[in-house]
């Protein structure tokens, strides 16, 4: 399966703010209140950040700025920073494309490249995100955010990337994605990794990329069947490191997109110390389908997302946090 991370809003193009209706107007109000005058209220502030839907924030970020004349971005800037409680807010001010190139600029900046913030937004994505995300990434930098990511990436994770960003992705027919394929591709893949010396990683990412996910699931069937184990097994086997879990990534975005997700969350909280902006970037990305991945999160480790929630983060951060998560039941 795959799913869409933007609401059918995005899809529309240009709408006009004045026409959102008094839902909306009342948030933006909620949210002036708790900025207005000296010191932020910062309870009433996220509890009316934290509640919007996708759909909602869209509305709001272009509502709030006619109503109020500025950004909402930069109020939650000049407000609460750009640590993690300001950024997270930050995220949730702009409608859910722009959030994805606020995290992409992110991983950009500083010293050394955030990879696995990069392949997370960019790998197993439909056709169309991949083309609004670009086209947003333009509208916003005036730069092509292809070219952005080369200078960024090297290597096989680059060449991951490429196909990605060509919208390689097949759409689904049953009379070309037949049994005949599925036998040539599982030979071609294990002609490229296990059955050579070597592996052809640019050949085995053609293959992935282009893949419809009823597609794969097929295609990872009968590799496990003819050779011993699964697709992702075999780029753990033939890969490593940062390319080794985008792709792994790819592949598990088109056959459990929410396992996928709550991997990524596991991998925010698990070790030394916990990646708040990996964490935050899952938690707001995944928003319109956050039950599911609380599901699959505590299906995969046994922990209920909350409670991991306020064993790993404290303050206002955890408590934004748990209104998402609260919002999206």
């Amino acid at each position: 399966m795959s799913i869409d991370l933007y609401p059918p809003i995005i899809h529309e193009g240009d709408l006009s703010p004045d026409s959102f209706g008094n839902e909306v107007d009342q948030v933006c109000q909620e949210i002036h209140a708790a900025c207005k005058g000296f010191g932020t209220d910062e309870d009433r502030l996220l509890k009316a950040m934290g509640s919007m839907s996708p759909e909602t924030r869209y509305k709001v970020a272009l509502r709030y700025k006619e109503l109020f004349g500025k950004e909402l971005v930069k109020v939650m800037e000049s407000e609460c920073g750009n640590r993690n409680f300001g950024f997270a807010l930050q995220l949730l001010a702009v409608d859910p494309v722009q959030t994805e190139c606020l995290l992409i600029d992110k991983a950009c900046k500083g010293a050394g490249t955030d990879e696995d913030l990069l392949f997370s937004i960019i790998c197993g994505r439909t056709n169309t995100e991949i083309e609004l995300l670009k086209k947003k990434y333009f509208a916003w930098k005036t730069e092509d955010l292809g070219r952005r990511l080369d200078s960024e990436l090297g290597g096989n994770l680059e060449s991951l990337i490429f196909n990605v960003f060509q919208a390689a992705e097949e759409k689904y027919d049953p009379d070309y994605h037949n049994d005949a394929k599925i036998k040539a591709d599982v030979e071609q893949l294990y002609s490229f990794g296990t059955g050579k010396w070597g592996t052809n990683e640019k050949g085995i990412f053609k293959i992935l990329c282009a893949a419809p996910p009823q597609y794969l699931k097929a295609l990872n069937l009968a590799y496990a069947e003819k050779h011993g184990y699964t697709l992702p097994k075999v780029l753990e086997k033939e890969l490593g490191g940062h390319v080794q879990r985008a792709a792994m990534y790819m592949v598990d975005m088109k056959l459990k997109p929410y396992e996928a997700a709550a991997k990524l969350i596991d991998k925010a909280c698990r070790g030394m110390g916990t990646n708040e902006l990996l964490l935050s970037a899952t938690i707001i990305r995944n928003q319109g389908v956050l039950k599911e991945v609380m599901v699959a999160h505590e299906e995969l480790f046994s922990k209920n997302l909350r409670d991991r929630i306020r064993s790993e983060v404290g303050g206002d951060y955890s408590r934004l946090l748990l209104q998402i998560i609260d919002s999206a039941e």
